[in-house]
């Protein structure tokens, strides 16, 4: 199967070495994703607004690679204070609400800088 890697920019890729998003088949991968443009992180400490980012950088890679929102069937979301489940919550029902894909979020200790406070990984299949 021919495989498909999307870089998405955060400078966090190429240290790490990882793409943003993978298809292989009809199956694509979208790794963590924080709320980083250019490598600014956008909306500092606010969950909601971090939430709305992530959809929107990760509606372009899955678009980047043929697919879109339609096609997710799971996210995983990691917040740093379970406190704001609503707020996240609320942003993915903007997002998923009539897709419904299965869900997961936890609280982690941390995340790669101080000020991001939601990462978010989803999964989908195309078709």
């Amino acid at each position: 199967m021919e495989r498909k890697n999307y870089a998405g920019g955060s400078p966090w890729e190429s240290k790490v070495g990882y793409s943003r998003a993978v298809r292989v088949g009809n199956l694509i991968e979208v790794a963590g994703t924080t709320a980083t443009i250019d490598g600014q992180i956008q909306y500092p400490g606010d969950a909601e607004a971090q939430t709305r980012v992530i959809f929107q950088i990760i509606d372009k890679a899955l678009n980047a690679l043929g697919s879109g929102m339609d096609d997710v069937i799971r996210t995983r979301i990691f917040v740093t204070n379970i406190d704001a489940w609503e707020k996240v919550g609320k942003v993915h029902g903007e997002f998923f609400g009539k897709i419904l894909p299965a869900t997961t979020m936890v609280e982690v200790s941390r995340l790669i800088h101080h000020d991001l406070v939601v990462e978010i990984e989803a999964t989908a299949i195309v078709g």
